[in-house]
């Protein structure tokens, strides 16, 4: 769903790749596209004995979307292609993305350069909670990378999706120190947050 959102790099569509046609559902999303994620409106490409049992699931779990928003949505990519929007898009993501990728690195937490979608995965294992710091009971529950989410919030007014809710559980512990943001904000939310995380600095943990 973010194959218009690529940095440096062209998508490549698994359908594309020799004889996976007849085993790939390409799965579209508007919301992503447009940066409407609640109208909820998508669409699946593929062989018909493939998207006729995706399309009995989707009537019997969802049912359908409403009418406006379909129209919207088809108005919408016509326009997109007669204004360049998609071009335009990807350039002004990838300034978000550098202006993201630029705050943390004051900051001095590493993180992985994306080079698709809008969210930065950043490593917040320099963060040294103190000890004694209170967590409410649900929080405390999740496990750790939960807690440096929160830490985040209550401290420094930034949140952020704790990775470890993608994981399994026998590799969630793979993702305990990373926090996951979102670049799809204006300019001004990304100063805000500059501002905001500045204050992060005091609880980095000493390198030798």
């Amino acid at each position: 769903v973010y194959e218009h959102l690529t940095y440096g790099v062209d998508h490549i569509s698994i359908a594309t790749l020799p004889g996976m046609w007849e085993r790939t559902v390409t799965v579209g999303s508007a919301g992503k596209m447009f940066g409407v994620t609640g109208w909820r409106v998508g669409w699946s490409v593929g062989p018909a004995e493939l998207i006729q049992p995706t399309l009995s699931a989707h009537t019997r779990i969802v049912f359908t979307s409403n009418t406006p928003l379909q129209e919207g949505v088809a108005s919408a990519l016509k326009l997109a292609k007669e204004n360049d929007f998609l071009s335009i898009q990807r350039q002004e993501y990838e300034h978000r993305r550098n202006r993201l990728m630029a705050i943390f690195d004051d900051v001095g937490l590493p993180y992985v350069v994306p080079d698709g979608a809008y969210y930065l995965l950043v490593n917040a294992a320099a963060i040294k909670i103190p000890s004694d710091y209170s967590f409410p009971d649900f929080i405390e529950e999740r496990g750790p990378n939960f807690k440096l989410v929160y830490f985040f919030i209550k401290e420094f007014g930034v949140s952020g999706i704790p990775p470890t809710e993608f994981y399994s559980e026998p590799h969630r512990h793979l993702a305990n120190d990373y926090i996951r943001f979102a670049f799809c904000k204006t300019d001004e939310g990304l100063d805000e947050a500059a501002k905001c995380l500045q204050s992060l600095k005091k609880y980095l943990k000493e390198t030798s």
